[in-house]
């Protein structure tokens, strides 16, 4: 059973992996060098439990203790026990589910394990390629496992999955799907191909194909890469590419958020039961 602590002083080093999680870019520094992520939400800290998430620490407002009593009882990382005031000055925000755990992260996969064709539950994959915003990234997370995608590779510039807005918007669906990052890009295109993949790039141009036609296609491996915010993919991904596909689009609009594009396209090249 995990020690419940009351803490009063917003300066209580036992907080300290709660400080400043409004400062997205002292957070992007911190919690990978210290291995750690902020689970936010009851439904978020369940899910990172289940998923077998080690819990450093919880951070609970006094109408959550009970809520979360199941879990206080099976963790054997102290509880910390607050007021919303005190929450949100050592947080930066009022935090309005009441409940913040701080996890430790687990090493990444290695990509050629993860891809290997010996693993052949490993059909369809989603590569994204420099996304910036955590919550483009949570909520593709969160089609990715919605819509059967069976791993995500995240290239060296990407924003952290783990991160807390991420983990939010994704509702703890990136604890469930395999993921891990390309430790080159786009040079580990060629670790897809090495497995078999048949990587798709989504975009507009002249070679595209529709996405309906790729679906007919039926690849036995299919990686589906999607570009950034802004400019899309860069011309040396679209170069390393085996096929280029586009999402066909009425009412003169030329492109969707990346998000919803992704939830698009893992429906229409959804692996179907023979």
């Amino acid at each position: 059973m995990a020690e419940l602590i009351t803490v009063d002083d917003p300066d209580d080093p036992r907080l300290g992996d709660y400080t400043g999680l409004t400062d997205v870019a002292l957070r992007r520094r911190r919690e990978p060098a210290e291995g750690l992520f902020i689970a936010e939400g009851e439904k978020v800290i369940r899910r990172a439990a289940n998923a077998g998430y080690e819990m450093r620490s919880m951070l609970l407002s006094a109408k959550w203790i009970d809520v979360m009593r199941d879990v206080i009882d099976e963790a054997s990382a102290p509880v910390y026990a607050v007021s919303p005031e005190l929450a949100e000055r050592v947080t930066g925000y009022h935090v309005h589910r009441g409940a913040l755990a701080s996890m430790g992260r687990r090493p990444l996969p290695d990509v050629a394990t993860l891809l290997a064709p010996a693993r052949a539950e490993v059909r369809r994959v989603a590569v994204f390629e420099d996304i910036v915003d955590h919550a483009n990234l949570g909520a593709a997370f969160r089609n990715a496992a919605a819509l059967g995608v069976d791993a995500v590779l995240l290239t060296p510039r990407c924003a952290d999955p783990l991160y807390r807005r991420a983990v939010k918007v994704s509702m703890g669906s990136v604890f469930h799907v395999p993921w891990t990052r390309l430790a080159s890009w786009p040079e580990d295109m060629g670790l897809l191909r090495e497995a078999g993949f048949t990587t798709a790039a989504l975009c507009l141009g002249d070679r595209s194909i529709t996405l309906d036609e790729l679906g007919a296609r039926r690849h036995e491996r299919l990686a589906l890469v999607f570009g950034t915010e802004g400019d899309g993919l860069t011309p040396e991904a679209l170069a390393a590419a085996d096929v280029h596909v586009r999402i066909p689009m009425d009412a003169g609009v030329d492109s969707l958020n990346v998000a919803a594009a992704s939830a698009v396209a893992f429906y229409a090249t959804r692996v179907t039961p023979a």
